[in-house]
């Protein structure tokens, strides 16, 4: 049944409830809020309505009694051949076959369009993913964000939404200057200079890399004595490894010693500060853009923190003007508390500088002054109890905080074997995005990410996601595909080709009952992907492929497509070629939403394997 016919169950349905109001059954301001679900089970028919079970209490009866006057007042429709009451009171319906057939038609007309809707055609929404600060390559935790983010924007836009997508680069703060003096005192290294690297500072090799190209630039221009650059610096931290294997502090303190490091850099390089900050951001963003687009995932927008630093200050005056800052030990406090917060945040502390928060509320206030309808931001699990803040500095400024949807991204486990994987950005350690994209393959790693719901922790299995087995849903998915575009390879070296023409005609040949459950989910795939869309739950739509290309291979397996006459080399009969031009007119049908499914995810739809 195509959406057209389900809009005119439903609207078959409202017609019954106007009648009932007619004649007093049901009062007339009862509004339908009922819900047309496929059922799945074939002997319950094609659909089930709740409306008789929603409707009983208003109509003051039981709801089989209900359903009764229900189905009695259902005007004809030559799309249905039976209705039946089941249970306490569903109505389920069955369909002619033409009808059953439709999404066939429907499927080959609008082809990669099928399941596409226009719901929310007009409607803007940003959705905001990564934004992994720039100090370090991304790595598998980032992939899973990205790829979630990109799959549920490519869902949005299914439905009719106007996306944007968005990278927040993170280009101002504290973490900036750590990369930046990190980036120095490599520099100065490898200009001879004898330095203590900070516990606290980027050890990548990546630092390195970018310092060993500002020497090649520079030479020694920008050479400082290292006691200069250490000067009156707080000691670093000390640890130990005691007996349980733990990291124990001795003695000094790790961010005030990062902190003198990165004030004596600036009062040493003064302007010339700015070319160590911008080599090394302008380098790690590149290589953060490419990976991104390597892995297939593109942004409208790539938004500066430092763009909005002149916004901060007028949306503070702004909740000042309302009420909502007070000072307290120095520091300016937001009241979130009024909105449900745990606590009030400080927006700006005693020594002048603004918090990153207050910088998080000018960024929030400048995407709903951009226009957007609806803004999703997907984050890190450690995120949690940042939402509260936001929304409640949303609310202070007079923004509906409901126009603003957070989904909070699970962290990633990576196991070789045995062993699990651990990953830190400022020691380097850490496996990237990159490396898992080559072992495993862009497909692979798309859809491990998203095939579990987001709040839930993903154990990334590298053996299972590189091998050819039924194990390996990606590859099972996949290689449905392929076997479609196999049997047409054999089917036109056997001198013979597809007749959708005859396939339409006889497409009552399809009567086996996984031929009628194969059409059925056919028919689901536009409301799983409303489902899917609207929830921001693309593996919703896992799932779905999942199902369906299983399905797809026991029907494979256990009907054949072509004749064995045909792969003999002897000419088929006319009931023979009636039963496979069907059956090719089914498969490339289950071809076709596997591609759009595919696609949507990000993932390739392979003709061979």
């Amino acid at each position: 049944m195509s959406q057209a016919q389900i809009d005119t169950l439903a609207s078959l349905f409202n017609d019954a409830v106007q009648t009932l109001q007619a004649d007093g059954t049901l009062p007339p301001d009862w509004q339908n809020n009922s819900q047309i679900t496929r059922t799945k089970d074939l002997s319950h028919g094609d659909f089930a309505s709740n409306i008789a079970l929603t409707a009983a209490k208003s109509a003051k009866t039981n709801p089989r009694q209900l359903a009764e006057k229900i189905v009695n007042a259902l005007p004809d429709n030559k799309d249905i051949r039976q209705v039946e009451i089941a249970g306490p009171g569903f109505i389920n319906v069955f369909l002619n076959s033409d009808a059953k057939f439709a999404v066939l038609d429907d499927i080959f007309t609008l082809q990669d369009r099928f399941g596409l809707s226009e719901q929310f055609d007009g409607q803007k929404i940003q959705v905001e993913f990564v934004s992994a600060n720039p100090t370090s390559s991304l790595h598998v935790g980032h992939g899973r964000g990205a790829a979630f983010g990109m799959s549920v924007a490519n869902l949005l836009e299914a439905i009719g939404y106007d996306v944007t997508r968005e990278y927040y680069v993170n280009d101002a703060g504290r973490q900036m200057d750590i990369l930046a003096t990190s980036t120095y005192l490599r520099y100065l290294e490898n200009n001879g200079e004898q330095v203590t690297f900070p516990v606290n500072g980027y050890q990548g090799e990546y630092v390195s890399d970018i310092s060993e190209t500002l020497k090649t630039q520079h030479s020694d221009g920008y050479v400082h004595s290292f006691d200069d650059v250490a000067k009156d610096v707080p000691a670093d931290a000390q640890f130990e490894i005691n007996a349980d294997g733990e990291k124990v502090l001795l003695s000094g303190d790790k961010e005030a010693h990062i902190d003198g490091l990165i004030a004596n850099s600036k009062a040493l390089l003064g302007d010339d500060y700015e070319l160590f900050l911008n080599a090394a951001l302008d380098s790690i963003l590149a290589d953060i853009k490419d990976d991104l687009n390597d892995f297939g995932v593109r942004y409208e927008c790539w938004f500066s923190e430092k763009s909005i630093e002149s916004e901060i200050e007028p949306v503070l005056q702004v909740l000042d003007e309302k009420g909502y800052l007070y000072e307290k030990d120095g520091n300016i406090w937001f009241k979130s508390t009024d909105f449900g917060d745990e606590k009030d945040r400080v927006v700006r502390r005693a020594n002048g500088q603004s918090t990153y928060f207050a910088s998080d509320i000018a960024y929030h206030k400048n995407k709903f002054d951009r226009g957007f309808d609806k803004v999703l931001n997907v984050w890190g699990a450690d995120h949690h109890g940042y939402v509260p803040r936001v929304k409640a500095a949303l609310s202070a400024l007079g923004i509906d905080a409901e126009d603003l949807d957070v989904v909070l991204v699970q962290f990633v486990a990576l196991w070789r074997g045995s062993e699990k994987v651990q990953m830190s950005s400022r020691s380097g350690k850490f496996v990237t995005l990159r490396e898992l994209r080559q072992e495993v393959g862009n497909d692979a790693a798309r859809f491990y990410y998203v095939e579990r719901k987001p709040e839930v922790h993903v154990d990334f299995d590298l053996e299972l996601a590189k091998s050819q087995s039924k194990d390996n849903q990606v590859y099972y998915i996949q290689y449905a595909h392929a076997r479609v575009c196999r049997v047409l390879e054999k089917l036109e070296s056997s001198g013979f080709v597809v007749d959708d023409a005859l396939g339409e005609q006889q497409q009552t040949l399809l009567s086996v009952p996984n031929e009628d459950e194969l059409i059925k989910l056919l028919a689901g795939y536009p409301a799983t992907l409303m489902r899917a869309a609207t929830g921001y739950e693309p593996h919703v739509l896992t799932n779905y492929l999942k199902e369906l290309a299983a399905l797809f291979h026991g029907w494979y397996d256990s009907n054949r497509i072509l004749p064995v006459s045909l792969t003999s080399g002897e000419k088929p009969s006319q009931e023979e070629m009636e039963l496979m031009q069907a059956r090719l007119r089914l498969s490339k049908a289950v071809r076709q939403v596997l591609s759009n499914g595919l696609s949507l995810l990000g993932l390739s739809a392979p003709s061979s394997m």
